[in-house]
């Protein structure tokens, strides 16, 4: 994996929200769900391309707003069809009011 990198403050996403931000030459979609709890994809459902930032998140679960396949924001498994293929998840880490993502090499 590479070096870790600030990608939002903690204000910036509200709960039960997701927020794209591009990192380098990667979009990423982070996810605030309840608890302080935060999570990174890549933003670009697998299936076709749709950002997955421009979706709704429910229970953990991204759902694509163009196919509505759907993903879990925990583990990238693709949960519906017409998705048949995982998306990349991220590690994510909070410093103070800072959300830093890894992305590999």
């Amino acid at each position: 994996m590479g070096d870790w990198v600030r990608v939002a403050a903690k204000s910036d996403i509200a709960e039960n929200a997701v927020l794209g931000v591009r990192v380098g030459d990667k979009d990423v979609a982070l996810y605030h769900l309840p608890g302080g709890e935060f999570h990174a994809t890549s933003n670009v459902c697998s299936h076709e391309y749709a950002l997955l930032s421009d979706g709704w998140l429910e229970n953990g679960c991204i759902e694509c707003p163009l196919h509505a396949a759907q993903f879990d924001v925990r583990t990238g498994k693709a949960l519906s069809a017409p998705a048949d293929e995982d998306i990349p998840v991220y590690p994510v880490k909070v410093e103070g009011d800072d959300v830093l993502v890894q992305l590999p090499g």
